[in-house]
């Protein structure tokens, strides 16, 4: 886990002309920004921390091209957001827009560079029923569906976390397979692993990790049996192939809840629990959010 020192941001040197609007009295308001993250690579979660000289009523962030949501200590005057380095993102240097509104109008905005650099995954070859990889004509359109639909979940940013803390491990055994893994099916090159793989027998209690709501519970061609958490901020954690499902969409659930059991459903070859994260749509490895979120003083704590 690597934790830069925080830079101090003078407006005046560091506004560019298609940032926020500023006031002329911005430079009585000061901001610094740092960042903590196992490493600056595709499939990395951040957690970006901005400390404002005064109270603010308001933080605004973008950067890969979509919102950072940012939440509060109870001071406000440091904010917390999560950043998700998606595995397509581009190996250079990308800049955070982070803006901050105190309560008489008064504006600070800062770019705080984020230089992602290239990371190798291995390629796994695996052999499934041949319909897990050129499906049927007549379940095309329900994949297609599927995909519509969580893309859509993915998507949305409820505004208020729900989740506190760190994030726990759903079931007690260690992650088989890598994220971000290339997959080859039955000599068919498809998509990376966006998740992790998790160790567990048939039958294995699936815990959530942390706060949520559950935004789809059903069966999925390619997924299986599973279960979508809304964690709040664009988060999102997705356990897939399970052998039954324990919740209902709707239902409020806290750590350490029962969502399902593990199984071997959807395109599998065999029992395991598949975790995938979604960080404003960003395809995230769990152990990455998992440790930056450990308990030191983690976001909403």
């Amino acid at each position: 886990m690597r934790t830069l020192p925080a830079i101090l941001i003078c407006v005046a040197t560091l506004l560019g002309s298609d940032a926020w609007p500023a006031t002329a009295q911005d430079t009585a308001l000061r901001l610094e920004v740092s960042h903590r993250a196992r490493s600056i690579q595709p499939g990395e979660a951040v957690r970006v921390t901005a400390t404002f000289s005064r109270p603010v009523r308001a933080v605004r962030a973008r950067v890969f091209d979509r919102t950072v949501l940012f939440q509060p200590t109870g001071d406000r005057r440091t904010w917390e957001g999560l950043v998700g380095i998606d595995l397509d993102v581009a190996i250079r240097e990308h800049l955070l827009a982070i803006a901050g509104t105190a309560p008489d109008g008064t504006t600070v905005q800062a770019r705080y560079p984020l230089a992602v650099v290239s990371k190798a995954f291995a390629t796994r070859r695996l052999t499934v029923a041949p319909e897990y990889v050129t499906p049927p004509d007549d379940v095309v359109e329900r994949i297609q569906l599927e995909a519509a639909r969580t893309t859509q979940l993915f998507k949305m940013q409820t505004p208020e976390p729900q989740w506190s803390g760190p994030f726990l491990r759903p079931v007690p055994g260690e992650a088989t397979s890598a994220f971000g893994r290339r997959s080859v099916f039955n000599g068919e090159a498809r998509s990376p692993h966006s998740g992790a793989d998790f160790r567990a027998g048939e039958g294995t209690p699936v815990q959530a990790p942390n706060a949520g709501t559950v935004v789809l519970a059903g069966d999925l061609y390619f997924s299986g049996n599973c279960v979508i958490l809304d964690h709040g901020l664009g988060l999102y954690s997705f356990f897939a192939h399970l052998s039954r499902i324990t919740v209902a969409e709707g239902d409020r659930v806290a750590a350490g809840d029962l969502v399902g059991h593990v199984g071997a459903t959807g395109r599998v070859t065999g029992p395991h629990l598949h975790w995938t994260v979604r960080l404003n749509t960003a395809r995230v490895d769990p152990l990455s959010l998992m440790a930056v979120l450990a308990s030191d003083g983690a976001l909403n704590e």
